[in-house]
């Protein structure tokens, strides 16, 4: 290792020493706390716990039984905030600290380029970025999955599940880098640099989980059974909490028009007004991929198109 790369390796190592010590801290959380859960789940007093979103109780009681889940949204909750923090804390003094001491200059005096010089910052930062946030979301993978999907555990729908973990993780840690990187270069001072990522990430972060829950990059699904009989179990999908009743004609009314339990009442008002089925709109648990992918390419497509637009400003900016 010598040259700039060398010199990119003095500069970040100790960012890269943090994100090491971060991964070894959660992932020996993350043991800790599994094996206790692996303990309670198998000494038998969830065994009489159905799948579903209904809440499991204690014998005698009726008080709700619950895993220590926890700690596991902390760590969900800590993989969505990584574009916040790597693009505030990585990204926007990659390049804006040298610009703003102007150390660059004697950097590029000694015979290295300007596309040398950010190749090396930039694919060493998204090297350990993409490493950490990997990693990351496999700890919490691992550790979610023996209470995946269970009243008693996190459901795949839950903000710390759906965003914090898979691949989206590393597709938005890669984006706060590259908004960082980017806005490090275009303000003057790293401070005005880091308030900017702050508020950029931050934006994108909310208006993703906004579009979660408005559902629309995947739209739900629609189920239709017949009111004459119980309808199926909601089960692992995620409801839009949208019901209705529909006519022959293929209109969808409120489901308040007959609010009534399958049964004989609900039969006798649907065949009064007219309805032949009902209705609910809800997201099956195989979307937990379409949602990740989803994200993955708006987020890794936004990180390629900042990079560039970074690649094409150092001409000028530098």
């Amino acid at each position: 290792m010598k040259g700039s790369l060398w010199l990119a390796w003095r500069q970040q190592r100790a960012s890269a020493g943090i994100a090491v010590a971060v991964l070894v801290v959660a992932a020996a959380i993350a043991a800790y706390f599994r094996s206790g859960m692996l303990d309670a789940l198998h000494s038998g007093l969830f065994d009489h716990c159905a799948t579903g979103p209904l809440y499991c109780t204690r014998p005698y009681t009726g008080l709700p039984l619950l895993l220590e889940v926890a700690p596991l949204k902390y760590l969900g909750a800590l993989n969505i905030a990584l574009p916040v923090v790597i693009g505030v804390f990585w990204g926007a003094p990659l390049l804006g600290r040298d610009r703003e001491l102007g150390t660059h200059r004697m950097v590029l005096a000694q015979g290295v380029s300007r596309g040398q010089w950010f190749a090396t910052r930039f694919a060493l930062a998204a090297a350990v970025t993409t490493a950490l946030s990997g990693l990351l979301a496999a700890v919490f993978a691992w550790w979610w999955r023996p209470a995946a999907d269970r009243s008693y555990g996190l459901f795949w729908y839950d903000d710390t599940a759906l965003s914090g973990s898979g691949p989206r993780v590393v597709a938005a840690a890669l984006f706060g880098l590259a908004a960082g990187t980017l806005l490090g270069l275009l303000a003057r001072r790293v401070l005005a640099a880091m308030g900017l990522t702050l508020l950029v990430t931050g934006v994108m972060t909310l208006l993703l989980e906004w579009t979660h829950r408005a559902r629309l990059l995947v739209p739900p699904h629609i189920y239709v059974s017949a009111g004459s009989i119980p309808k199926a179990p909601m089960g692992e999908k995620w409801s839009t909490g949208t019901y209705g009743l529909i006519t022959a004609s293929g209109r969808h009314d409120s489901v308040f028009n007959c609010a009534y339990p399958s049964g004989t009442q609900l039969k006798e008002c649907m065949a009064a007004h007219g309805y032949v089925a009902r209705f609910y709109e809800a997201n099956p648990a195989s979307d937990y991929w379409t949602f990740q992918w989803t994200d993955t390419a708006v987020l890794g497509g936004l990180a390629a198109l900042l990079t560039v637009v970074t690649v094409l400003l150092l001409r000028r900016r530098v």
